[in-house]
């Protein structure tokens, strides 16, 4: 299984709700591609960003929703919500 963890910039005062919406949404649109297994939002208990974890089968199913016209409407949509770029993480599970 291939994960990233995916650690969000500060969001934009007043727009958590739109994030959220966001978030929503795409993951109906990204569960559409093969190989998807979950995409999950994290909220910080404490002060914080938003971070999510995402699953595929593998890495080359994650890197064809990464690199389709989908991903790229989401992530436009998505932009003017941050006030940074998010850091991802790659990981491929190796126990478990």
């Amino acid at each position: 299984m291939f994960v990233v963890l995916i650690s969000f910039p500060p969001i934009k005062a007043g727009k958590d709700a739109e994030f959220q919406k966001w978030f929503a949404s795409s993951n109906e649109q990204f569960s559409t591609f093969k190989g998807f297994i979950g995409r999950r939002l994290l909220k910080p208990l404490a002060e914080g960003n938003y971070a999510a974890i995402v699953e595929f089968e593998n890495r080359d199913a994650f890197q064809a929703m990464h690199g389709s016209p989908a991903h790229d409407k989401a992530g436009e949509r998505v932009m003017p919500l941050f006030d940074g770029n998010t850091t991802p993480h790659f990981y491929e599970v190796i126990i478990g």
